[in-house]
């Protein structure tokens, strides 16, 4: 009784401040203005499948980009002990002490026509490159705020690998590369998938990366969601349901991940 009791707090906060929330959404986008049901806040989202599409296609470039620089240095720190560990992991959670703003809004002047990068190009004979208001900035402003978590949940799961299982593949007669591929890697995949989780889902839903590294030319789903709540184009009911479109289709997304991962993982094993 006593636990039960203690999970009471819990219980009232995830009720009024992520059911409730959710609910509400769901109300509004199945209703229109005047209260009554209706469905055609989705079927005017069809206008916007070209948002849909971007948003995740650089989602997905953004979260395949942190794996390939996150894992080799997840693997790294997971090899290391000492105060070189230490002072790794600090420098990258170092960045995460920061507002989440200024450190995009840092990347504005590091991109800008006359900023750092441009200026230190021209220094050295080199034309000036037009890297801000583009995909490839959006992308860079996502791998750069994201990239702890995706580090962070596979070192922890690298770290926990017992070692005497990796001794014991050597023993077998393995090598260096397949004791990789067919031990580390897929007991490593947990937390892959975790990072993917962590990395993907902002990524989609990011407006204020879009906003300052696109330029407002690149509209994701995150821009267009607050454009309907707080901006000129007030429409919180098609908000609405955008946000309830995106949360089903990030869900199924996750779940096949999921599903993928622990097959592939038995199969690696197998």
């Amino acid at each position: 009784m006593r636990s039960k009791g203690a999970a009471i707090p819990y219980v009232v906060w995830m009720a009024l401040f992520v059911v409730a929330p959710l609910v509400l959404v769901v109300i509004y986008a199945c209703t229109s203005r005047d209260g009554t049901p209706t469905a055609d806040h989705f079927s005017v989202m069809l206008q916007y499948a070209a948002v849909f599409g971007r948003s995740f296609w650089l989602a997905f470039i953004a979260t395949l980009v942190c794996i390939l620089l996150g894992y080799p240095m997840a693997y790294i720190l997971a090899r290391e002990r000492g105060r070189l560990r230490n002072m790794a992991t600090m420098l990258i959670m170092l960045p995460m002490w920061m507002n989440f703003l200024l450190r995009t809004y840092s990347w504005v002047f590091l991109l800008e026509r006359n900023g750092f990068f441009n200026t230190l190009l021209s220094s050295i004979g080199l034309p000036k490159l037009d890297i801000i208001s583009t995909s490839g900035a959006v992308v860079l402003g996502m791998v750069y705020n994201f990239l702890p978590f995706m580090v962070l949940p596979i070192f922890s799961v690298i770290e926990k690998i017992d070692g005497r299982v990796i001794e014991a593949a050597q023993d077998l007669g393995a090598s260096s590369a397949q004791v990789f591929r067919r031990v580390i890697f897929p007991l490593s995949l947990p937390g892959v998938l975790s990072g993917v989780t962590m990395v993907f889902i902002p990524s989609v839903s990011t407006f204020v990366i879009s906003r300052l590294l696109g330029g407002g030319k690149k509209l994701l789903l995150g821009d267009l969601i607050e454009m309907q709540f707080l901006g000129s184009a007030y429409n919180p009911h098609l908000g609405s349901a955008i946000s309830l479109v995106m949360m089903v289709i990030v869900l199924v997304s996750i779940g096949l991940m999921n599903r993928f991962g622990e097959g592939e993982g038995e199969a690696v094993l197998l």
